[in-house]
């Protein structure tokens, strides 16, 4: 069944002050991109409420052991599998936490499949194939508002009771009747008529920085705004995870260093280990006690 295109869409809508744009020099376009992508962050800031609230649902799914899951098509999907994609390495995260699923799979990340977003039975297979729960949470991007692939997606997301969050840059989106939170941050026309890469994409991008990133502190995977969660895969992590243990305990880089030996890189737990001097394993213990939380744990530990 075709969905109908929300009345208004302002993302196919011509943009007033790009209309010449063919005929600009290459600084007068930076500077006219500039001046549009500034309106990105104002709208939005007009969905803090709704985006917090999804904030929160993630965090207590995730606590229940629950899955947040992307789906979306082209520029969508995209953004959503790269977000996912960066949570094991941020916040030392199983890669099965965050899911990203493209309309297209996986060939869909480098390549346009034609037609693939227009599949609504794929939308909901592909989450049938996910064992989808009602502990997960499966988040719709859809710019346009009305991305059948996403529709089906939500759809067979809450015949099983599934959470539902809705994301889209319209106004009367096709997605609000299935989502239990809305996000919908209106950019306005884009630059290029159509060409939801930019400033929808950009909106995108935001949201779920915010979503994973919030999500993730509310459970414990930062120490104030430091990375203690990380997994040090390459030199860069390895010095990071050494800056921050040493900034945390006072000990010199070297000593840091010979710290996070002892705790197989595991940055919290080399500094529970040092604060109340006790064996890794023994600090691994606490923390657990404490859900991971490194705030929890020190306070724990410094009260007795």
């Amino acid at each position: 069944m075709q969905v109908p295109l929300p009345p208004a869409a302002s993302t196919e809508a011509r943009n007033n002050a790009s209309m010449s744009i063919d005929s600009l020099s290459a600084l007068e376009i930076v500077q006219l991109m500039n001046q549009e992508d500034a309106r990105v962050a104002a709208a939005v800031a007009t969905e803090s409420t709704a985006i917090a609230q999804a904030v929160d649902l993630i965090a207590q799914r995730f606590r229940t052991g629950g899955r947040l899951i992307y789906m979306g098509a082209g520029t969508s999907g995209r953004l959503g599998v790269l977000d996912a994609s960066e949570c094991p390495p941020t916040f030392s995260v199983k890669p099965g936490m965050v899911i990203g699923l493209i309309a297209g799979g996986k060939a869909a990340l480098t390549s346009a499949i034609e037609g693939a977003e227009d599949r609504r039975d794929k939308g909901a297979s592909d989450l049938q194939q996910l064992g989808l729960t009602a502990n997960d949470v499966v988040m719709g991007i859809a710019s346009s508002g009305r991305t059948p692939y996403v529709i089906g997606g939500l759809e067979y997301a809450r015949s099983v009771s599934a959470s539902t969050i809705g994301f889209a840059c319209n106004a009367g989106s096709a997605l609000i009747p299935l989502s239990d939170i809305m996000i919908a941050p209106i950019v306005g026309p884009e630059v290029v008529t159509g060409s939801t890469r930019l400033k929808a994409g950009t909106a995108t991008k935001m949201v779920l920085n915010m979503l994973t990133t919030g999500a993730m502190v509310l459970i414990g995977k930062t120490y104030g705004n430091l990375m203690v969660d990380l997994t040090a895969t390459n030199e860069k992590l390895k010095d990071r995870s050494q800056r921050i243990v040493s900034e945390l305990t006072g000990l010199t880089a070297s000593a840091a260093g010979e710290l996070l030996g002892r705790c197989d890189g595991q940055v919290k737990t080399a500094i529970v280990a040092h604060q109340k001097q006790i064996t890794p394993d023994e600090a691994r213990e606490v923390l657990n006690h404490h859900s991971q939380h490194l705030r929890r744990a020190l306070e724990s530990l410094t009260s007795k």
